[in-house]
């Protein structure tokens, strides 16, 4: 079956379910008295979901092909957080949520990316190159904002005495969010205009973006090419965003029925929006092309903190719902071991074998830390 093929059978069943649940989700979800009836809507919703998801990551690629690094790289990171954003809010938006869920995703996506994905990364990449090369400048840049924006989102709230209880008064939430987003604006404005040379190969420098360099015929067929691809990407957001909601019910009802710990809730959040772009982060690592598997990995963290932050908080002062976003001291312990790890990996231009097997014993500690705080 070709691409072309496959893609149309897969937006139309995305779509019809769509339309099923919108027509009858109330109906098939009023209920679910039955263990095998939720079990089979939940896989079967989860099941489009992450056809959705991987299929954003491939159009997104073919953006990156088009726009050159780090504008490709940039578009992937911002749909999968539009995913991640929409699954949150639904789950946040039902009134059975957990005050922590918001918290617990982002947590679980800083662990996935900086240790699992990362870990995996360089163990792979330098097992069959031993040596690999990075920008140096460009993982800096990027643990330069990923590591205040995580200590003010996950680890400062723990401390704080005005709001109690791991959580934020209103003033507290307005400003920290409105200074993500603005640190997270100047990181954006480095990352495309002022010094886009840091995020791309070593060997390699950008003068202009490649989507700009062709002319005549070549820019015109470029330019529709983006087009096409964007719009792609769009019909394929539209449908995680639209079944959210209902996955978001029958997760909370998975969770309470299992008796499942809460924070497994942001873990197969972090999974469903992650694991696409994992993966293209570790055919990069296995291609010695590092670069773009940094660019994939921090970048996503950077994201999930500059977005979903202010996100997570807008919703709760909206709602009036409580938004706990400190961390226990044992998440607070591992996430700053995390991000002081991360820096001595980042810190030289080459990675091997060692600094994958260590982010690696670090992302085992967080799985067992879920089952047996």
């Amino acid at each position: 079956m070709s691409r072309s093929i496959r893609f149309v059978a897969g937006s139309a069943i995305a779509w019809g379910t769509v339309i099923a649940f919108l027509f009858f989700g109330k109906i098939g979800l009023g209920e679910l008295g039955s263990g095998l009836k939720a079990a089979v809507f939940f896989l079967w919703l989860l099941a489009v979901i992450a056809w959705c998801a991987v299929s954003v990551v491939g159009e997104a690629e073919h953006l990156a092909d088009l726009l050159g690094e780090p504008l490709g790289t940039l578009v992937l990171t911002l749909s999968i957080v539009i995913i991640e954003v929409a699954l949150i809010s639904a789950l946040m938006l039902n009134t059975d949520s957990e005050p922590t869920l918001g918290r617990d995703t982002m947590f679980a996506v800083l662990m996935i990316v900086l240790n699992g994905a990362v870990g995996l990364a360089l163990l792979l990449g330098g097992w069959r190159h031993r040596e690999q090369v990075y920008n140096l400048q460009g993982a800096v840049a990027y643990l330069a904002v990923i590591t205040p924006l995580s200590v003010i989102a996950l680890i400062l709230p723990k401390f704080t005495v005005s709001g109690g209880n791991a959580t934020l008064t209103i003033i507290q939430s307005f400003f920290f969010s409105l200074f993500t987003l603005l640190l997270y604006a100047v990181f954006l404005a480095v990352q495309t205009v002022r010094h886009r040379s840091f995020f791309a190969e070593p060997s390699i420098e950008l003068t202009s973006s490649s989507f700009l360099r062709g002319k005549g015929t070549h820019a015109r067929s470029t330019v529709r090419q983006v087009g096409w691809h964007t719009l792609l990407l769009i019909v394929l957001i539209l449908p995680i965003v639209l079944l959210a909601k209902q996955l978001a019910k029958l997760l909370e009802y998975g969770i309470t029925t299992l008796h499942a710990p809460p924070a497994l809730g942001g873990v197969l959040i972090a999974l469903i929006v992650f694991t696409p772009e994992g993966m293209s982060a570790l055919r990069a690592a296995l291609a010695n092309e590092l670069q773009r598997a940094v660019n994939l990995s921090l970048g996503a963290a950077t994201s999930t903190i500059g977005l979903t932050v202010p996100a997570v908080v807008g919703i709760g002062l909206l709602t009036g719902q409580q938004v706990v976003l400190g961390v226990d001291n044992a998440s607070a312990v591992l996430l700053a071991t995390t991000l002081l790890l991360s820096v001595v990996t980042f810190c030289g231009a080459r990675t091997t074998v060692l600094e994958g097997g260590v982010h690696l014993v670090m992302f085992g500690v967080y799985i067992v830390l879920i089952f047996s705080p």
